[in-house]
């Protein structure tokens, strides 16, 4: 259901082109606003756990923002914030963004040929009613052997810097060296489309007795 057919409006909290892109595809409109937080200074150890928490400090962060203006009071319909977080699992660490390109090297060799896990988290805040409905998704994926050049391309275009562990699985230099994807693609692209329309429903239409996550 297209936005302007809507009883609601979306707001995505995130600047992930992929994000952007399967959101669209689910047939909603949306506005677009970032959270600046430091990631880094978020720290859990169960994957889960991690993208859970960073979902949440990006919608705090956003909803701060949100505060100091008047863009929510002038509309009587809801407004729906999503916010996301994915990180890779590789041999049970977890990888975000690699930092450099040493470390976007390594994490692709160690993939080549073998498999990683990916965990994404989604959260929709209604702004209306402050009700709040998260959950996490994971995906596996399993590579082919990935040639040197093709390692050398990627990190030549920057693509690593940009998605978690330096694994962007629809990249078309990516593309032909994943061998099986165990789980939704679009977990793995960074926003499950299940999960979404899932908790948009809930954030809309929150059942009776459940409390809001806080």
């Amino acid at each position: 259901m297209a936005a302007g057919d809507s009883p609601f409006k979306i707001i995505l909290g995130s600047s992930s082109m992929a994000r952007q892109r399967i959101l669209a595809e689910m047939g909603y409109e949306f506005t677009i606003m970032t959270a600046d937080i430091d990631e880094k200074s978020i720290r859990k150890e169960k994957p889960e756990d991690l993208v859970t928490a960073l979902a949440e400090a990006k919608a705090n962060a956003i909803m701060s923002r949100l505060q100091h203006t008047d863009m929510l009071e002038k509309d009587a319909h809801a407004t729906l914030l999503i916010t996301a977080d994915t990180v890779v699992v590789y041999k049970g660490t977890i990888r975000e963004k690699p930092c450099n390109e040493e470390e976007a090297r390594e994490f692709i060799k160690g993939y080549s040929g073998g498999h990683a896990a990916v965990v994404g988290s989604v959260l929709v805040t209604n702004l209306k009613t402050g009700a709040s409905k998260g959950g996490w998704e994971s995906a596996e994926v399993y590579f082919h052997d990935i040639p040197n050049e093709v390692i050398d391309s990627l990190i030549d275009e920057g693509i690593p810097f940009k998605v978690a562990g330096g694994l962007m699985l629809e990249h078309p230099l990516t593309l032909p060296f994943v061998d099986t994807v165990i789980g939704a693609t679009d977990t793995v692209m960074g926003l499950s489309k299940s999960l979404t329309e899932k908790l948009i429903q809930e954030a809309l239409f929150p059942s009776p007795g459940v409390q809001n996550r806080s």
